[in-house]
């Protein structure tokens, strides 16, 4: 009997709840994915194994060496090695016969040894698959918990697709995800994007059959496999999707190549180092690689080393004091000249801050592709309850006619559900984000039938010569002022003061200038 997605969901989290014990929540995913990828990888060979027995009982007379080669050709994509393989009594290095050995010391040894054996087996599928496997070591997880959390997942049903879809597997990884999300709070952002975040900007970027998608800041996957998830619920295929994604850190990537293969993705490349420092994908020239869809939601504010020659930055180099626009720019180049968009959730600061961030966000401006500005809000994230922002890009040339110089802003901070630890994007307020996406505009630039929930404009087209007149500044509060009077959230504030100080320092400029040219002297700004 197939098995259900709440059976293996509450199997789950039983076994990793057996770490409570041991371990802050915050760390449950570096041991509970390993584990749950190399039970999946195990019962799906054991599951082809006995699928190729069953199905070839005439090869008695072949040696062991030629069944295997057979075997491995028509039946299995992966191998499971043994431990051992020299030795008399030989050892496979799959879940159930490490599990046999349970109750032996040395437990988390013969775990590591078996993970090992897998990568180094399967050095094009599963090199440095499964992290940095500190948790194996005694002195991190006892061998006891660790033998507590095996059992616990044994009990689990068999993980292979004669026993459930790819569907009910990869649903219940990203249960897992969440779960431990929601349970740790801030730290959990630095892999995990909310669902529902995530599925907004793939529909704003549409992606299609065969096309390419990248993340620069993949975190554990969400995006790239939400990318494939909507297209086939378009019905599109998917798997038609080339998937590429780096991430900083080791364990991170491995737990996105897991997630990816648990949705029965295998068309992906995910590479692991700093993006801003060592981007992975380049061409045979060394500039970076170019794709049709890009989307991230990078870390806000990171305190980062400047480029000194690099032909990402246009318009400027970001300051050391926050890579949110480096981040941006990295995004810019990775976009295919002739399809490329790009999506990126980001803090309000990148709208309206000044110095290096403003002649970056000039260029990007005058260069017209900068496409939708879309204003989210706050407390969706697990890592910060700050407001966000959504923007769009386009490459040079590839916007529509009805949104060339100029840019779309829509206020979305109100359509929101408060749930237990931080608000959520409901269906609806996704649907009518995309409906004032798509909309077009009156001659105030404002969205025909697209009103915010108290009756006023909720998206509005700015031509370009408008915010060439802000200077260059992109608040959304500035655009859309009726929601913006309304609102009295800590954001919309910090926003407000923001403007009104601008506007003080350009007003004491002029003043200071017009002394100067009087002759009058010492003043201050």
């Amino acid at each position: 009997m197939a098995v259900t997605q709440q059976e293996i969901e509450n199997r789950l989290w039983d076994a990793a709840d057996e770490l409570r014990v041991a371990m802050p929540e915050a760390q449950y995913s570096s041991v509970v994915f390993p584990l749950m990828f190399w039970k999946y990888l195990s019962d799906t060979w054991d599951h082809r194994h006995q699928e190729f027995l069953d199905e070839n009982e005439g090869l008695d007379d072949l040696s062991a060496e030629e069944a295997r080669e057979i075997e491995y050709r028509d039946n299995q994509s992966f191998e499971i090695p043994y431990l051992h393989p020299d030795t008399v009594q030989q050892v496979r290095a799959s879940w159930s016969a490490i599990l046999a050995t349970i109750t032996q010391p040395g437990l988390g040894q013969r775990v590591r040894a078996s993970l090992q054996a897998i990568e180094t087996a399967n050095p094009d599928k599963f090199s440095r698959l499964f992290g940095s496997m500190t948790w194996t070591s005694e002195e991190v997880l006892p061998g006891e918990v660790l033998a507590a959390v095996m059992q616990a997942m044994d009990r689990t049903p068999k993980m292979h697709e004669g026993n459930m879809s790819h569907d009910v597997l990869g649903g219940a990884y990203e249960y897992l995800l969440k779960r431990f999300s929601d349970g740790s709070g801030t730290r959990a952002g630095q892999f995990f994007t909310p669902r529902e975040v995530v599925e907004l900007i793939v529909e704003l970027l549409d992606p299609k059959g065969f096309e390419s998608v990248y993340d620069p800041t993949c975190g554990s996957g969400g995006m790239l496999i939400a990318s494939a998830t909507l297209l086939k619920a378009h019905g599109g295929r998917g798997y038609t999707l080339s998937l590429y994604g780096q991430e900083s850190v080791l364990d991170t990537a491995g737990v996105a190549r897991m997630n990816l293969f648990m949705h029965n993705l295998t068309q992906f490349q995910v590479e692991v180092g700093d993006t801003l420092k060592e981007p992975r994908f380049k061409k045979q020239d060394g500039s970076v690689a170019q794709f049709d869809v890009i989307l991230a939601n990078p870390p806000y504010s990171l305190k980062w080393k400047p480029w000194t020659k690099d032909p990402r930055a246009i318009g400027g180099v970001a300051p050391q004091s926050s890579a949110d626009w480096a981040f941006v720019q990295h995004m810019i180049a990775s976009m295919d000249p002739q399809k490329g968009r790009a999506g990126v959730v980001l803090p309000h600061g990148v709208l309206f801050r000044g110095g290096q961030e403003a002649a970056i966000r000039q260029r990007v401006l005058d260069d017209d592709l900068l496409e939708a500005v879309i204003g989210l809000p706050g407390n969706l994230f697990y890592s910060t309850s700050i407001p966000t922002a959504i923007l769009i890009f386009r490459a040079p040339g590839t916007k529509m006619p009805q949104r060339k110089d100029g840019v779309l802003f829509i206020d979305a901070s109100k359509r929101f559900a408060k749930a237990k630890n931080r608000n959520i994007l409901t269906a609806k307020d996704i649907a009518d984000v995309m409906t004032a996406y798509r909309s077009s505009f009156d001659a105030n630039g404002d969205a025909v039938d697209h009103l915010d929930r108290d009756g006023d404009p909720s998206a509005r087209f700015i031509p370009t010569a408008e915010i060439v007149a802000n200077e260059y500044d992109l608040n959304i509060g500035r655009y859309i002022k009726q929601t913006a009077a309304e609102q009295e959230d800590l954001g919309t504030l910090i926003d407000a003061y923001n403007i009104a100080r601008a506007d003080r320092q350009k007003s004491e400029q002029r003043m200071l200038s017009v002394l100067a040219a009087a002759g009058i002297e010492g003043f201050d700004e």
